[in-house]
């Protein structure tokens, strides 16, 4: 009777020793699909053609980096790790977002300070424009052109004539 929780301790302790030796194999025996290939793909962009993402990129370059993304997933790299691994081979110029840190952050702060400033100018000058407008003192047209002898002289004419 002693030795049955002996044998089921031994088996416990060897599945338990096992578990991770097969996650791991399951891991490098499934094949990345290439929609999980192009989702860190899209990512990056081409070392050899300007301003093209990897994943749509003829090239031969291309298609040897899409193989490495893919050969990475079935290791079972993250995406994290593969894209510190293509940084750190052909540096930060190779990611898609350039990371938030240096004066890379004026990527990410400057427009929104130039649309914020743009709105508070464009605020304040129609402000002005009203107060401008609502303080204009609302002459009559005949005290003015009473005062210009032209104006009167034409006026005196028109109402002769017509």
């Amino acid at each position: 009777m002693r030795t049955l929780p002996r044998l089921l301790l031994m088996i416990g302790v060897v599945i338990a020793a096992l578990a991770p030796l097969a996650g791991s194999a399951a891991a490098q025996g499934t094949t990345p699909t290439d929609d999980e290939v192009n989702a860190i793909a899209k990512q990056l962009y081409c070392p050899v053609c300007e301003n093209i993402p990897l994943d749509v990129c003829p090239t031969q370059a291309c298609a040897q980096w899409r193989d490495t993304i893919r050969l990475k997933l079935a290791e079972g790299w993250t995406e994290r790790q593969i894209k510190d691994y293509f940084v750190e081979q052909y540096g930060a110029r190779v990611l898609a977002t350039p990371p938030a840190e240096g004066l890379n952050w004026l990527v990410y702060i400057l427009p929104p300070v130039a649309f914020l400033a743009g709105a508070f100018l464009l605020f304040r000058a129609l402000r002005s424009w009203r107060r401008a407008a609502a303080a204009a003192p609302a002459a009559p047209a005949a005290t003015a052109a009473s005062e210009d002898p032209y104006v009167r002289r034409l006026e005196d004419e028109l109402r002769r004539d017509g």
